[in-house]
């Protein structure tokens, strides 16, 4: 089977790079939220490769990112992911498949 097309590993024009943090629980979830919101409009990259632990508040913040660029007309997506990023998605039934999978339009 083919893989998924992937986003292009260039950053798109006026891209931001948010760096997720190495915990990314209930506690983390607040300053997620704000970080999200700031770059709300704006291409968006979200670097996952330092993360240690993914939370289930933070991945619903994560979901709805998505949903959000994609309904603002505008691209996020995922790079550099860690393996404990992809282990934690794993254990909650998802890929990094599932998320910011699609090309912007």
């Amino acid at each position: 089977p083919s893989a998924p097309a992937a986003l292009p590993a260039e950053p798109a024009e006026n891209e931001a790079l948010l760096s997720l943090p190495a915990v990314l629980d209930l506690t983390a979830a607040g300053a997620l939220h704000a970080a999200l919101l700031n770059h709300r409009g704006t291409p968006l990259a979200l670097d996952a490769g330092e993360v240690k632990r993914l939370g289930g508040q933070c991945l619903q913040l994560l979901l709805s990112a998505d949903r959000t660029w994609a309904a603002d007309g505008v691209p996020i997506r995922l790079q550099g992911a860690s393996e404990a990023f992809d282990r934690d998605l794993g254990f909650m039934g998802l890929s990094r498949d599932d998320l910011f999978q699609r090309t912007a339009a």
